[in-house]
């Protein structure tokens, strides 16, 4: 899918690189039989596709652009000047060809210079949203290898506990102590515990640079309450039981917010619609003035 299109390439791949194997393990899990080391590949690739398609990591990274993205704008076109001024002195030839690794993302340079002038203005625009986070679940997910290098597990949780799963259901906790953790754990960072629920009894775990417990190793009680209060903290919205769970309102209080809820809706509904105009519009631009 190129910018400004509609289509659902994304959602094609994600479902045929990284869903739809590991069904079998999954299938597997629940009956807690042996997984071969291809079907152990295929839960971690999983996690990672878990991870980053979630609204929790877009509006993670909606702030993070916000700020970051002017500041890179500027930045990259100072240096695009600075070679294309220095070419210019050497009588030297600077490619103006696109690269195709930013396929995803809405971008046009724009450049004027006055008639009989010796120097103009360069500026970008880029459209903050959907093609960026399109390019950004595939730049991250070419780094699945990463997971691969940590030992990972599969926990059960004791008798009369269930794992629960939220809208963002993969955790990446980094843990000192009860009152002092984060959510910000890298894929590689070592110390990081990452976690997601594959069923109401099991759980995929790793913690980068340890050994981790065998396989169906019942977690105590503590540690199982300790990881339910982390998954509930961690949800965005929603969170998802095979059953009633009525400690859940416990660990994490139920907001009920009508106007919210509208608002957020109808942002939603909009999105996809706002993002497609932007991206058309800056494309358009962009292609009518090559």
């Amino acid at each position: 899918m190129g910018s400004g299109g509609e289509s659902d390439e994304i959602e094609r791949w994600l479902n045929t690189e990284f869903e739809s194997p590991a069904e079998e393990a999954l299938s597997k899990v629940e009956q807690d039989a042996r997984l071969s080391p291809y079907e152990w590949k295929t839960l971690v690739n999983f996690v990672a596709a878990q991870d980053v398609r979630t609204p929790a990591r877009l509006a993670e990274h909606l702030r993070r652009w916000d700020e970051t993205v002017p500041r890179i704008l500027e930045e990259t076109l100072k240096e695009s000047v600075s070679r294309l001024e220095t070419a210019t002195k050497l009588g030297q030839v600077v490619s103006t060809t696109r690269t195709t690794n930013a396929e995803y993302i809405p971008l046009r340079v724009i450049k004027g210079i006055a008639p009989g002038q010796e120097f103009g203005i360069v500026k970008a625009e880029v459209v903050v949203g959907r093609g960026l986070w399109f390019q950004s679940m595939r730049t991250i997910l070419a780094k699945v290898g990463m997971l691969h290098a940590h030992r990972w597990t599969i926990l059960r949780a004791p008798d009369g506990l269930n794992w629960f799963t939220s809208d963002d259901p993969v955790v990446r906790l980094n843990y000192s102590s009860e009152g002092t953790y984060d959510f910000q754990g890298g894929w590689g960072s070592p110390g990081t515990e990452i976690f997601l629920p594959l069923s109401p009894r099991h759980l995929l775990y790793t913690k980068v640079g340890a050994q981790p417990p065998r396989r169906g190793d019942v977690v105590p009680r503590p540690q199982t309450e300790m990881i339910r209060r982390m998954i509930a903290a961690h949800a965005h919205r929603f969170i998802f039981a095979a059953s009633p769970e009525p400690s859940v309102s416990g660990l994490r209080p139920r907001a009920v917010d009508a106007s919210r809820f509208r608002y957020e809706n109808e942002k939603w509904r909009r999105w996809h619609e706002e993002q497609t105009v932007a991206e058309q519009s800056l494309t358009a631009f962009r292609d009518g003035a090559a």
